[in-house]
């Protein structure tokens, strides 16, 4: 059915604005207490029976979970976890808000079931969504739901300052975060992915771990990585979380290894490189360390990949677009009983 509707209707409306209307059904149906048990009975969210996954010293209900980019800023949480993620990570969040870059500035490329993106981390900055986790956070229905938060630099600010935006960012939403994730990773932000070279991203991750300690939190700190890194920057990244002590890494973000446009582009096209650096990953990092990997999953079995190469978690938004409001809990559905046994390969 939302194949049809895809191909009929969905696909016939520019891309954001069909995510905005989208968005929009989401969350007005999981305000509306009939609806939203009647979606999370069939979703399955409504189901604690499968066992939670334990990844960094976090009890999350589900592996898969939904990647940062959909909700920007922090407004659905409630309507996502109701349609069967495990965990859902907001953002990416800046110090100060942003419009984002012009539009156009998202396609679709049904041929090869990806997206392109040139947004530019629009969102309502740093407070903003501070203020709107607090309100989740102290709603009963939150209890047990993991929120990550993608944290990001403003367009503005040079490089030599991008530390004192991830540490601004990091000290407000620290607190209300289950994890954060610095992310040094999208092509649409000018300079940004020069940031993960590791004499500039010493500075930033430190400034970002230094402020989660200034607001008196635990919160975990990922960093977020870009799949066209050279092997050799992969592991340099490696080595200095390793080196810093932090909880993890995300990889990976979108390419821009095509000839498309402009913008980076995620889904299918993204999942063999995906797929090599967490492999790469996990043989460099401690083995304590969590990865969480994304791109390119559309199935189970795309899933299961990421796992075998020796992801703790994983994660997904472009295959939202294509299969439809309940994939999500099809692919939980489908892992419950095999992410465990499946196994890492360290």
């Amino acid at each position: 059915m939302y194949r049809l509707l895809f191909d009929q209707v969905f696909r016939r409306i520019d891309p954001e604005r069909a995510h905005h209307l989208g968005f929009l059904v989401v969350r007005l149906a999981a305000a509306v207490p009939g609806v939203r048990d009647v979606v999370a009975r069939r979703t399955g969210a409504s189901d604690r029976t499968a066992p939670p996954v334990e990844a960094l010293g976090l009890a999350v209900r589900a592996p898969f979970g939904l990647a940062a980019g959909f909700d920007k800023d922090a407004r659905g949480i409630r309507g996502l976890t109701m349609l069967g993620f495990g965990f859902v990570e907001v953002g990416t969040v800046t110090p100060l808000p942003q419009p984002g870059n012009e539009r156009p500035r998202l396609w679709r490329h049904v041929g090869t079931r990806a997206v392109r993106n040139r947004m530019g981390f629009n969102n309502e900055g740093a407070a903003a969504v501070a203020e709107r986790l607090r309100r989740v956070r102290a709603a009963a229905w939150s209890r047990g739901v993991v929120v990550g938060v993608n944290i990001g630099k403003n367009k503005l600010t040079a490089a030599e300052d991008a530390p004192r935006d991830y540490a601004i960012a990091a000290r407000l939403l620290a607190p209300l975060a289950d994890y954060l994730v610095v992310n040094v990773s999208s092509p649409n932000t000018p300079g940004l992915r020069s940031l993960q070279s590791v004499d500039q991203l010493r500075p930033l991750l430190t400034a970002a771990r230094d402020a989660i300690a200034e607001a008196g939190a635990a919160t975990p700190l990922l960093v977020k990585i870009a799949p066209d890194l050279a092997d050799e920057d992969v592991d340099a990244v490696a080595d200095l979380v390793a080196e810093l002590g932090l909880a993890g890494v995300v990889a990976v973000n979108t390419t821009i290894a095509h000839d498309l446009g402009e913008g980076g582009l995620s889904g299918p096209p993204v999942l063999a490189r995906g797929l090599e650096v967490v492999a790469r990953l996990r043989e460099r990092l401690p083995a304590a360390a969590t990865i969480i990997g994304v791109g390119g999953i559309t199935t189970p079995d795309d899933a299961l990949a990421y796992r075998a190469a020796g992801a703790d978690l994983v994660q997904g938004y472009t295959g939202f677009v294509y299969e439809g409001p309940f994939w999500a809990a099809r692919l939980n559905r489908a892992l419950a009983g095999r992410w465990a046994t499946a196994g890492r390969t360290r």
